[in-house]
């Protein structure tokens, strides 16, 4: 009989937590305690109806054609991902679009897309907008105009229990791993590692950039990083469903970045009141903090969709 090495056990553990942010039909297959993902999998807006001042300001193009694209990485619960049936994006990010499109009185199309080309695709027309927990960081600001919607942040998770005792500020030298795109890998690491290490004369913090968080959390059950920096609110969801995978440390990190995400769509699109006008009703709405509460996300709650 073989027996399983404390690394065979940890990676074994990860494989529940990695089907968390699959992109398949066991994305949901764990609720978080006291939430039930199938409860949440109906469409919020159904019965929403259009609001007048924001249809006023949408450019006849629209109207005529009658329906929005968004696009979304649906790997990044509890914000967005899929459902169990493996076709329904679900989460805070869906339920914002659905709501936004419901408001101008149009459809609404889904795009599935990584989340590094997603400006790319919003920049060649390919895409309408995003709802994808962005934040608005100048160099996004010069090719997307952003409305905010939410307040989040990102923590770094270590293995669990920290059995190297990290802290936020004691990185230095240290492998931490970050999404490709991400304003963690963009903004807020660079900024940690300046300030708590290369500023005193320590080695910087080694960003390991990952196509996505699967692969960050298969290498650090594996010990190839010492940590992860994402967004917290996943972290926090995901740890709900795996208790004791990985330790989050406190506080988040609050350096490089605002907390604020928004919703993107092309500079200076001629959609751009029209969307505004529909994300500040959206915020208005008890819909709005209906999915909140569904995702365990009120403590985001803002009230000003303002563009940056």
């Amino acid at each position: 009989m073989k027996t399983r090495t404390k690394a065979q056990t940890a990676a074994a553990g990860f494989a529940v937590l990695l089907a968390l942010t699959a992109c398949g039909g066991t994305a949901t297959s764990t609720p978080a305690p006291g939430s039930s993902t199938t409860s949440n999998t109906a469409d919020i807006s159904q019965g929403v109806q259009p609001d007048a001042a924001a249809v006023k300001l949408l450019p006849q193009s629209y109207k005529d054609k009658g329906e929005l694209t968004v696009a979304m990485d649906l790997h990044y619960p509890p914000t967005t991902f899929l459902s169990d049936d493996n076709k329904t994006p679900i989460g805070l990010n869906p339920d914002v679009a659905r709501l936004v499109a419901k408001k101008l009185g149009l459809k609404l199309k889904f795009e599935n897309t990584v989340f590094d080309t997603i400006i790319p695709g919003i920049d060649g027309g390919r895409y309408d907008f995003t709802v994808t927990t962005m934040a608005p960081t100048p160099e996004r600001l010069k090719v997307l105009d952003m409305i905010n919607y939410f307040k989040a942040g990102n923590s770094i998770a270590v293995s669990a229990g920290n059995p190297l005792k990290l802290t936020n500020e004691t990185l230095c030298g240290k492998n931490i791993a970050v999404t490709a795109g991400s304003t963690g890998q963009l903004k807020r690491l660079p900024a940690l590692s300046e300030q708590s290490c290369t500023s005193k004369g320590q080695p910087a913090i080694n960003a390991v950039t990952l196509p996505n968080v699967q692969e960050a959390l298969t290498q650090l059950a594996s010990k190839r990083v010492d940590g992860i920096l994402y967004d917290t609110t996943s972290l926090a969801w995901a740890g709900k469903q795996q208790p004791g995978a990985f330790t989050i440390l406190t506080p988040q990190i609050n350096v490089g970045s605002s907390d604020l995400t928004a919703i993107g769509l092309k500079k200076g699109s001629p959609l751009t009141p029209a969307l505004q006008a529909a994300v500040q009703s959206v915020l208005n709405s008890p819909e709005y903090k209906q999915s909140l509460s569904n995702w365990g996300l009120e403590s985001g709650a803002i009230t000003d969709a303002k563009l940056n």
